[in-house]
């Protein structure tokens, strides 16, 4: 007999004197968890598993060729059978090697009861060893039940929670999104070597390979997956037994409580947040009260901060909840706040965060250069929306305000920026357009390149006569002396504003 505090095993069965099994195929499995002994004649009992059944069957069930007993035999282990056990000398008909090789490559043990033993004596012994653990696991169900107790009392972490729980169940615990993103803070998501037993519908089947995967419910959705896996080797030392699926749905019901308590939490946060945003946008906050703020909002002390502004360019109106949705999956402490066509968010500057705007789906993003927080955001505020509008000129979809200072003094009105760009660089561009060439441009390259003839040459591949000839030519049609300071800074920012309006590169 099994010992009574432990889970019931294909191994145990055989190693029982009483059922006199011989194992045909499948030894690998032998480690496999038994949940329940069925006997089944159908050559598709699939439908009616819910997976870890013991099958018997007097061999009416197993097909006759070897094509259909290969398919029988994937068909089974696909269904989380725990062992197949074929009455000897009824029915069973020749068993192919195609039925034993694919036995043994899923590792599905195939056995067989010598025709003196009846099925249900290998029942009695398995409702005999389920009755012990039904009496360990209601033992567990109840502390995990006291979860809710612990969350109440000790104020515990969600890391912390399940690394209980880890223990109680017997299972290694994985949390994650539909998308394989962590779900709570703290628990693990899958390993990579287990992405393929995450489900790929709706109403997935509760058994894996090794254990049970299991939806986090959510209001309207599905917040995410428990992957719970039977531990090996030296971790099976540190706990209990697996305990079954019951306790593991209880665990799902847990982290279905937890993940609507993190995120009513992350929403007053939000909500606070956006009135800290707009506050701050207001500039109504001196600057202690600011850092404090932020402070209490998830953002480190006395660290850069970035301004951006985001709106859905030309595929319409933004989706906010998606743009929630990556800055909460991306982990970087931000603020959001929907102001008219535009949707504004502080966050943390990082690495992290500039990579996470970028992937926010359908946007236009504008972003301005780090600054202290605490400060003013007029000035973070009118980059933001500058490197914004470069974005939509240029096509990209996302700008930065780069260090170059002189685009934060040109008027904020196209049409005053097109009449410069008009008044200052009008006969060159249409002269560039008529006869395909690049004054305007060299002059550009030039300037960038603090009027090193040399190295603006070379940025063009073109010999220096070359630039100087249409230096010259440029400054005869825009009418401006380059060796003037006066003009020369007036070309400068008729440069810049034909940047921004989109009519330069």
């Amino acid at each position: 007999m099994t010992e009574p505090t432990a889970a019931l095993r294909v191994h145990d069965l055989v190693h029982s004197p009483a059922l006199q099994l011989c194992v045909l195929a499948g030894r690998e499995g032998l480690h496999r968890a038994v949940s329940w002994a069925h006997v089944s004649e159908l050559e598709d009992p699939t439908p009616w598993l819910l997976g870890a059944e013991l099958i018997m069957t007097t061999g009416i069930a197993i097909p006759r060729t070897a094509v259909r007993q290969r398919a029988y035999v994937e068909r089974l282990a696909e269904a989380g059978v725990a062992a197949l056990v074929l009455s000897a000398h009824l029915h069973v008909p020749p068993l192919r090697q195609e039925f034993l090789a694919t036995a043994d490559e899923r590792s599905l043990p195939v056995m067989e009861l010598p025709l003196q033993v009846p099925f249900i004596a290998v029942a009695q012994e398995v409702a005999a060893a389920l009755q012990a653990g039904d009496r360990r696991r209601c033992g567990t169900e109840l502390q995990v039940f006291s979860a809710l107790r612990w969350l109440a009392a000790e104020d515990l972490t969600a890391e912390e929670l399940f690394r209980r729980l880890e223990r109680l169940s017997g299972y290694s615990l994985y949390l994650c999104t539909p998308a394989g993103g962590p779900l709570l803070p703290g628990v693990p998501i899958p390993p990579a070597r287990h992405a393929t037993q995450l489900p790929d519908s709706a109403d997935p089947a509760p058994t894996v390979a090794g254990g049970y995967v299991l939806p986090v419910p959510a209001p309207g959705r599905t917040a995410g997956y428990l992957l719970a896996l039977e531990r090996q080797g030296e971790r099976r030392g540190e706990g209990m037994e697996p305990a079954g699926l019951g306790v593991v749905q209880h665990i799902a019901t847990v982290a279905a409580l937890q993940v609507s308590m993190v995120r009513h939490e992350r929403e007053t946060l939000r909500r606070q947040g956006a009135e800290t945003l707009a506050e701050l946008l207001q500039d109504v906050l001196d600057p202690d009260t600011a850092r404090r703020h932020l402070t209490r909002l998830g953002f480190a002390a006395d660290t850069a901060v970035l301004l951006a502004v985001l709106d859905g360019g030309d595929d319409g109106p933004l989706d906010d909840a998606a743009v929630v949705q990556v800055l909460d999956d991306s982990a970087v402490p931000h603020l959001v706040l929907r102001r008219h066509e535009a949707l504004y968010v502080l966050l943390a500057d990082s690495p992290d965060a500039r990579a996470a705007l970028t992937t926010v789906p359908h946007a236009r993003v504008g972003v301005s250069r780090p600054f202290v927080p605490g400060r003013t955001l007029g000035l973070a505020r009118r980059e933001a929306v500058l490197a914004l509008r470069r974005a939509g000129a240029s096509g990209e979809s996302m700008a930065v305000f780069s260090d170059d200072m002189t685009e934060r003094w040109l008027h904020d009105d196209p049409s005053v920026l097109h009449g410069l760009v008009d008044h200052v660089l009008g006969a060159a561009l249409r002269y560039d357009t008529q006869h395909g060439s690049a004054l305007v441009l060299s002059a550009l390259t030039w300037l960038e390149r603090d009027r090193s003839t040399e190295e603006a040459a070379q940025a063009l591949h073109i010999h220096p006569n070359t630039l100087l000839y249409r230096l010259r030519r440029f400054a005869g049609l825009s009418g401006r002396n380059l060796s003037s300071t006066a003009d020369l800074t007036e070309v400068w920012l008729a440069l810049r504003a034909a940047h921004r309006c989109g009519r330069l590169p």
